[in-house]
């Protein structure tokens, strides 16, 4: 495994964490945005909620990184 393979699996866990819907999969679950005012920020679960809104926030640069990613692949093959 090298640096360019785990940098593709942070790239697609961000991919997965920016798709999550905060109305059909998140607050069932009490992983909402109102659950973070409430959680300690310094808890897992607050830690984790604001990673998850965070990558939300950041969809376009995951855009341009998934691009990156789809030009290095067609030329190095």
């Amino acid at each position: 495994m090298g640096l360019w393979t785990l940098l593709e699996g942070c790239l697609l866990i961000a991919n997965a964490l920016a798709i999550l819907n905060e109305d059909r999969f998140l607050a069932p679950r009490g992983w909402s945005f109102q659950e973070y005012s409430g959680v300690s920020r310094n808890s897992l679960k607050g830690q984790i909620i604001g990673l998850i809104y965070a990558t939300q926030y950041l969809r376009v640069i995951l855009i341009l990184l998934n691009a990156l990613c789809i030009v290095v692949k067609l030329v190095s093959g």
